[in-house]
């Protein structure tokens, strides 16, 4: 159940996670304007954002198994679309199309991971599950940018929708929940959709991506244009960020087990992503054989923390609604998603690339300061 679950939302995160790479050779092809990469990069959180609830709750209702199978083989139709995009909005649209489809495997395969593990052991067994957004972010960054080269954005979008097919059909072959499906019961939802922990924990976690999106989203345009470097270079401190990342998810989830919390080692999680993003802006302009290794620590802090925000999320709803729970705070992750891409290349456009990486660690600051009061209940 680990293996499918942790291998079908990787070969989704390498489009989500490694369409970054992609940014310089999607600018020469479509001549776009720094803000318009910011859309771009929205673009498949904005359809994230719509479908994640109902896709948990589908979740809920039908069974993992349906759901995960269903949006991924969506999502790879949706990728050949963007291969086939002749135009900027085409590309947007469907970009969007993929993030809306490839939202089910989220739910649905957290959902399947939580029921077969008891809360001893969760932790570290969601932090597994949760490599699989840097590991799939690893092999885009591997594995796009010669693509693009050789074949442009087509081939490295049809590589993409291959691999999401391939998760897709391990997903159903494989996954499957612990416990019958229970149906839904509205009273339950409301419960979960009204609970004030669930939600501060949400809005702090997506406080924390914002850090994400500025150093994963644009670290390849920054040290391409800033630092004359290849996009073969800047996607191989990608890579290391994403490897960093694993390893912090997993270390993370043992450390939470360890504890018996997940909201106190969140928190300090944050205090790490905020101190590497400011020191990355005090680098920025600095020699690039220094600003490397900070941005790439930077990114593995910045992509350390989820999955502990996603094992509270699940544990707070309990096993029957954690596909809600989950859908949730994903939601609110994926709306951080869309503001922040946006406004990250704003603040760069108005201001300098320090600037920017500084606003980027100040902001999870509010974020590890909203989630005192969980840690301080001993409520997670």
């Amino acid at each position: 159940m680990l293996a499918a679950g942790t291998g079908a939302a990787g070969t989704n995160a390498a489009f989500g996670i490694g369409l970054p790479v992609l940014v310089p050779q999607l600018r020469e092809e479509y001549g776009l304007t720094l803000g318009q990469i910011g859309v771009l990069l929205a673009a498949s959180w904005v359809g994230t954002t719509i479908t994640l609830l109902p896709w948990g709750l589908a979740a809920d209702r039908v069974g993992e198994r349906v759901v995960l199978t269903v949006g991924m083989l969506a999502s790879s139709l949706a990728l050949v679309g963007a291969a086939l995009a002749s135009s900027y909005a085409q590309l947007v649209v469907l970009l969007g199309l993929v993030g809306a489809a490839g939202a089910a495997v989220n739910s649905s395969s957290g959902r399947a991971v939580m029921h077969w593990f008891g809360p001893e052991e969760r932790g570290f067994a969601l932090g597994v599950r949760q490599t699989a957004i840097p590991l799939g972010g690893l092999v885009g960054a591997l594995t796009l940018p010669p693509m693009a080269e050789a074949g442009g954005t087509k081939a490295a979008f049809l590589f993409l929708a291959a691999l999401v097919a391939t998760g897709a059909v391990g997903g159903a072959l494989v996954l499957r929940g612990r416990e019958v499906v229970d149906g839904i019961e509205p009273a339950s939802i409301a419960r979960t959709l009204a609970d004030a922990r669930l939600w501060r924990l949400s809005a702090g976690s997506g406080l924390y991506l914002y850090a994400q999106i500025a150093v994963l989203g644009f670290g390849v345009l920054f040290l391409v244009d800033e630092h004359g470097l290849t996009t073969q270079s800047a996607a191989f401190a990608f890579a290391g960020s994403q490897v960093l990342g694993a390893v912090f998810r997993v270390g993370g989830g043992r450390w939470s087990d360890r504890m018996g919390a997940r909201v106190v080692p969140l928190r300090r999680v944050g205090l790490a992503v905020s101190a590497a993003m400011l020191l990355t802006a005090v680098l920025a302009g600095g020699p690039t054989w220094l600003l490397v290794p900070v941005l790439v620590l930077a990114g593995g802090f910045a992509m350390g923390w989820n999955g502990l925000s996603f094992t509270a999320a699940a544990e707070l709803a309990g096993p029957r609604r954690t596909g809600a729970a989950i859908g949730v705070q994903q939601t609110v992750l994926a709306a951080a998603g869309v503001a922040a891409p946006v406004a990250f290349a704003l603040t760069v456009d108005a201001g300098t690339w320090a600037a920017a990486f500084a606003l980027a660690g100040v902001v999870p600051l509010a974020g590890w300061w909203l989630l005192r009061p969980l840690s301080e209940r001993g409520a997670l």
